[in-house]
């Protein structure tokens, strides 16, 4: 979906606008107080990043090139820029804190993008990924754009993700409404909502939210052991000689005597 579909469906249908406010609620239970952080949100993070906008210190939407941009926020200076996946324009640890939505299931070489976000993450800082539930039934209904790309358990996704050097914290899950567009399940949407909170039926959410820590250093993947800096070194001194042994051992010993 580009970024026309995602914006009809967000701001112009009823669903759009219930999942909209259910990911904003999931967000700011996980980041509460977001005061003089700078903030990114990658994909089409647009819709979810508007109650954060007034405490940060800055906030930008960086829309990829296959999806397409549009000026954000409404009748503002416009903050949205269209970027490569793989080459975002800030220098590297830029950003304090970063929402990746609608860019990870559709990306067509996902671990690039993670060591892209991982780059322009701040040491310390924290992204959260909100990707389709596997098993929920958002990911198997193509009328939501939930319903398009790769969908992830928690498991895969935290798999991912430590492999590109961020360290999974807590995850969350959302969207428990029936993702269709009739009214009467429209007015059960915050009850089913509430319930599955309630619940903690996080298998049957339509969508995870995966929080992580960028890892200041990260280990080794081959399982090789790093190696010391003395061990580094080693070459550039002078070779020590090797001790005596057996017979050259005793040959000294008896020279040492005659002296």
């Amino acid at each position: 979906m580009d970024a026309v579909d995602l914006r009809q469906f967000y701001y112009r249908t009823p669903l759009g606008r219930v999942a909209k406010h259910t990911l904003r609620r999931a967000l700011r239970a996980l980041w509460p107080d977001l005061r003089g952080q700078a903030l990114a949100g990658y994909g089409f993070a647009a819709p979810f990043l508007r109650p954060f906008d007034d405490e940060t210190a800055r906030t930008l939407c960086l829309m990829p090139a296959q999806q397409g941009a549009f000026h954000w926020p409404v009748a503002a200076p416009n903050r949205s820029v269209l970027v490569e996946e793989r080459n975002w324009p800030v220098q590297p640890g830029f950003f304090d804190r970063i929402v990746v939505a609608h860019g990870l299931e559709t990306s067509e070489r996902p671990g690039a993008l993670l060591e892209e976000v991982n780059r322009c993450l701040a040491p310390g800082g924290r992204a959260i990924f909100i990707v389709p539930n596997r098993a929920g039934l958002w990911a198997r209904r193509d009328a939501t754009p939930f319903g398009h790309g790769r969908p992830y358990s928690v498991g895969q996704l935290e798999r991912l993700l430590q492999e590109h050097g961020f360290e999974p914290e807590r995850h969350a899950a959302a969207l428990y409404a029936l993702p269709s567009h009739r009214m009467f399940w429209l007015k059960l949407a915050k009850l089913l909502e509430a319930t599955g909170r309630r619940l903690d039926a996080q298998p049957l959410a339509g969508v995870i939210l995966v929080e992580t820590t960028k890892l200041a250093f990260a280990a080794p993947r081959t399982g090789v052991r790093a190696r010391s800096a003395l061990e580094v070194l080693e070459g550039l001194t002078a070779p020590a000689p090797k001790p005596a042994n057996g017979r050259a051992a005793r040959a000294l010993a008896r020279m040492s005597r005659n002296r």
